[in-house]
């Protein structure tokens, strides 16, 4: 027989790579949310998953679980040769710590592999997250990086990342940019999967005598930062990087590619349209219909976003404040390399 694991458990263990965990929903459901690091062996391809559905709604328990097993029965040597190519210890998860992963974890015994199964499945792994992170304390001091739109905070954040610094990427967690134009050739996570990065992305921070974030605002496409975190952004060093509007042109030209999304950026752009000027509106629209997408992107920092911008930056008290004037973000991530290993060796 197989054995039960907490939540705590799994996740210790996770962490010091002693487990591979193992999600047994069907791809649908693993691509919408999973508790990160997890691979997908399906129990049910997503049309299996509504046929045995729709029995169990619509006829009886007894009757979706027949179809289940029909199902199964057939895909079992396959099934079974996925978990026996992974080395080492395993633990199985689906929606509730139902019949999908009891029955693996059953099926998987009975041929000798050992799996653990994760008590009440992948909603006690969400409810557990959600519960710790309103509790949750930041340790580290926090570093916020701000700027003007376009200033290359995100490409600044990951070249220290790659140095070894500690960073949380919330645009990456959150796969969104953080703007209208943020979703722009990208699939936005969702709250479940955006929680569940942060978490992890938290824990593996905490021993770090400081942390480099971004200045975002509570919202990011489709999720939101919970207080605990943003208390933690409110209260940190604010590190304001001022660059030329020719470079902050360059990035946004290069980080979104216009050219390659013309529909999608006329459709962001004409949900803010009423906000510009109308004849600054109306170039703005007639430089992205015609490609001249340098002209449209300056003139949108200029009238939309630096004033919006500063409004935000102006209520930082002065004493937790630094500015960063440079030409460039090779030259900024020099700067701010230099002050780390003033203030923290």
């Amino acid at each position: 027989m197989f054995q039960d694991i907490s939540v705590d458990e799994l996740l210790d263990l996770k962490d010091k790579k002693e487990l591979t965990v193992i999600d047994v929903r069907s791809p649908s459901e693993y691509k919408d949310a999973t508790i990160p690091g997890s691979l997908n062996i399906p129990f049910f391809n997503d049309e299996e998953r509504a046929e045995v559905g729709t029995l169990y709604k619509q006829v009886s328990a007894q009757t979706a679980k027949e179809r289940g097993l029909e199902i199964i029965s057939v895909k079992l040597p396959g099934f079974i040769k996925e978990f026996a190519k992974i080395e080492g210890k395993k633990a199985v998860f689906c929606w509730r710590g139902g019949m999908r992963s009891r029955t693996t974890a059953t099926v998987l015994a009975l041929m000798g592999i050992k799996a653990l199964r994760l008590d009440g499945g992948y909603r006690n792994y969400r409810n557990w997250v959600v519960d710790h992170l309103e509790t949750l304390d930041m340790k580290p001091e926090a570093y916020v990086l701000n700027g003007f739109t376009g200033t290359g905070k995100t490409t600044i954040l990951h070249r220290l990342r790659a140095d070894g610094y500690p960073i949380l990427d919330f645009e990456g967690m959150a796969n969104h940019r953080g703007s209208v134009f943020g979703q722009i050739g990208l699939e936005p996570n969702n709250q479940k999967k955006f929680d569940s990065l942060l978490f992890e992305s938290v824990q593996n921070v905490q021993q770090s005598p400081f942390v480099l974030i971004e200045g975002e605002s509570k919202r990011i496409g489709k999720v939101i930062i919970p207080d605990s975190v943003l208390a933690k952004k409110e209260q940190g060093i604010q590190v304001f990087i001022d660059l030329p509007i020719e470079e902050r042109v360059q990035h946004i030209l290069e980080d979104y590619q216009p050219w390659d999304h013309e529909q999608e950026c006329l459709e962001a752009f004409l949900r803010i349209k009423r906000r510009i000027h109308t004849p600054i509106a109306a170039q703005i629209e007639n430089d992205l219909k015609s490609g001249n997408y340098s002209s449209a992107v300056a003139l949108l920092l200029q009238y939309y976003y630096d004033p919006m911008y500063q409004h935000t930056a102006d209520h930082f008290p002065d004493d937790r404040k630094i500015t960063i004037q440079a030409k460039n973000v090779d030259e900024a991530i020099e700067i701010i390399r230099e002050r780390l290993r003033v203030k923290h060796g």
